[in-house]
């Protein structure tokens, strides 16, 4: 029988590209001339409530947007600095260890966390109808990965792993640790260019979104992501700088 929660684990990546895009350019908008995002109408709804006017309500949902970005990419590549870059793009699940260390010991799962984050980011360049279906579907699928990780890590690390569940959180960090301090060396140069894509996306923003332009931004996506192949393809695989 088909293990489907370890066939999205392995084909992870396609998925969510095909969610991001199907958010981004949804097929059920092709032909109907509307070019809205989120963005202006997240925008709009803020300042119809009468507690911000257009040009602050727009300047909110940017910098929150952004925020959502920027913390997205830190956890990110500080989770890959940690667990390694090899491990994190690899298509099995791995159980030879888990890491209590960086990230690891505020929240066990920083690198959906992050992912998370930077969906809602980049969500307001999507049509509404595009970042409705989108934030759903990519919420359920990270929670799918998430189950099925956990799942094996426990049958795998039995008691030891149970005991990390029960004292850090599964997704939203705790402000203080129960694991002391890890001697582990993170390997930030690998986890950089391991994350390209949301490093370029988070600089792309930071630099264009103040032009209030959707579809130049929608641009930098494509490129980030095609960048981030190359980088990847480029590295060697399964290896980590020491």
């Amino acid at each position: 029988m088909v293990n489907l929660a370890a066939l999205g684990f392995r084909f992870r990546a396609v998925i969510f590209v095909l969610l991001y895009l199907l958010g981004l350019l949804p097929p059920w908008e092709w032909g109907s001339g509307s070019r809205g995002s989120l963005w202006l109408s997240a925008s709009t709804w803020v300042a119809r409530t009468g507690w911000l006017g257009l040009a602050a309500a727009t300047l909110t949902v940017t910098l929150g947007a952004l925020g959502c970005l920027l913390l997205g990419t830190l956890l990110r590549v500080w989770g890959t600095a940690y667990l390694g870059s090899g491990v994190m793009g690899d298509a099995q699940m791995h159980a030879e260890r888990f890491v209590v260390a960086g990230p690891y010991r505020y929240v066990r799962n920083p690198l959906y966390f992050g992912a998370w984050l930077l969906s809602l980011g980049v969500s307001i360049l999507m049509p509404p109808s595009g970042a409705a279906f989108f934030l759903p579907a990519f919420s359920t699928f990270l929670l799918v990965l998430i189950s099925a990780e956990e799942r094996f890590l426990s049958g795998k690390q039995g008691d030891l792993y149970q005991q990390y569940r029960r004292r850090v959180p599964r997704l939203f960090p705790r402000i203080r640790s129960g694991y002391a301090a890890s001697a582990a060396r993170p390997h930030w140069v690998q986890a950089v260019l391991a994350e390209t894509y949301p490093v370029g996306i988070t600089i792309c923003f930071a630099s264009f979104a103040w032009r209030y332009n959707a579809r130049i931004l929608v641009r930098c996506v494509f490129i980030c992501y095609g960048l981030s192949l190359v980088v990847r393809a480029l590295m060697k695989p399964g290896k980590d700088l020491v």
